[in-house]
């Protein structure tokens, strides 16, 4: 007999590609996928218990399964569908879930392997934050609310398991902003808004992980460790690179609106109100701040490598997302233009005469 896994969050669409991707594991020989809601989509040879894990019933899953690896998918910033449940409900599932299936998993003798899908908001974003972040550096500010704040209290639960149970292999993969087709998260529908507002005299850096690289890591966590490397622990997932906001905005082709702090406030109630995006006090922190982690540990330990980096991540979702107001060539040219003009730029005037004389032979 193989391994049996029990996977959280499969209604999401990348729950439910991951389940599809772990069955095919030689050691793999059963797949349990558990969600409140059934999936709207295919879940291959998975075997799908609607349960609610925010009930003790889901211990008796685990038993009656004999499961011993445990992927807990279900963290999440965003509903499973909009207008589907608030704030509230979400934060039941992230927190009180946790801790209903964390107990379980302590009760049940058969696990000896657990993964958490976490997120490196647990570090928040400060204007005294280091430049970058590691598994060990402490957050300067904790996040005081919203899915970060979700996340730091599993995280807190997650380590008491681990005391409490030190037979069971803990990893805890705090992701990077996941983009890509299966992408749901508040800076993707953030991303996805026709116009950006972003905070007036700042420009945030940026990390991105391509959902295809979280289904890779997930599967080497949940799995059993190769040669030479180690799937317990602590780690920061993120494609290699950084991008500022300016120039994800540029290649997403949204024009930007600096606004003042005051005003970002408005227009946050204005978006949740209309559905279009959250844009929680946490995000405003990030639109402000911005985030930066080091990825060297899960490739020293984990043996994981990402296959995308933060600019190829973002420029599959801008495929995905379908042109915006700008189209990114133009407004390139036009940024160029501009630095053209700029003093102390031999020929400046000329160079943006010739480049403009060019655009117009381009538009015929």
């Amino acid at each position: 007999m193989g391994r049996v896994v029990l996977v959280t969050g499969v209604a999401r669409p990348l729950g439910g590609r991951f389940v599809r991707r772990i069955q095919g594991e030689p050691e793999v020989s059963r797949v349990v996928g558990v969600d409140l809601h059934p999936p709207a989509h295919d879940l291959g040879d998975a075997e799908f218990v609607q349960a609610d894990i925010r009930q003790p019933a889901i211990g008796k899953v685990l038993a009656e399964y004999a499961v011993d690896t445990v992927v807990h998918m279900d963290l999440h910033g965003t509903p499973l569908s909009p207008g589907g449940s608030g704030r509230g409900t979400v934060k039941e599932t992230n927190v009180i879930g946790a801790m209903q299936l964390l107990g379980a998993c302590q009760k049940a003798p058969s696990v000896n392997r657990l993964v958490i899908k976490s997120t490196t908001s647990v570090y928040g974003s400060a204007p005294r934050d280091p430049a970058v972040f590691d598994e060990t550096t402490p957050a300067r500010a904790l996040p005081s609310g919203g899915f970060a704040k979700d996340a730091v209290e599993v995280e807190g639960y997650v380590r008491g398991f681990a005391r409490r149970r030190p037979d069971v292999a803990v990893t805890v993969l705090r992701f990077a902003h996941i983009l890509g087709p299966a992408a749901e998260s508040p800076l993707a529908a953030y991303f996805a808004l026709p116009v950006l507002p972003t905070v007036l005299g700042y420009d945030p850096r940026l990390q991105f992980v391509h959902d295809d690289d979280v289904i890779e890591v997930l599967r080497l966590a949940a799995g059993e460790p190769r040669k030479g490397t180690l799937t317990a622990g602590t780690f920061n997932i993120a494609g290699d690179g950084v991008l500022l906001l300016s120039q994800c905005a540029r290649r997403l082709g949204r024009p930007t609106v600096p606004m003042l702090l005051p005003a970002i406030r408005w227009s946050r109630s204005v978006l949740r109100s209309v559905g279009a995006t959250d844009f929680s006090p946490e995000q405003l922190r990030l639109l402000t701040h911005g985030r930066v982690v080091r990825t060297g540990h899960a490739r020293e330990v984990l043996g994981f490598t990402p296959r995308y980096t933060t600019e190829q991540t973002l420029a599959a979702f801008a495929e995905g997302l379908g042109p915006g107001l700008l189209p990114p060539g133009k407004l390139a040219g036009a940024v160029d233009r501009f630095t053209a003009l700029l003093p102390g730029k031999p020929g400046a005037a000329v160079n943006a005469a010739a480049a403009g004389r060019e655009e117009v032979r381009q538009d015929g």
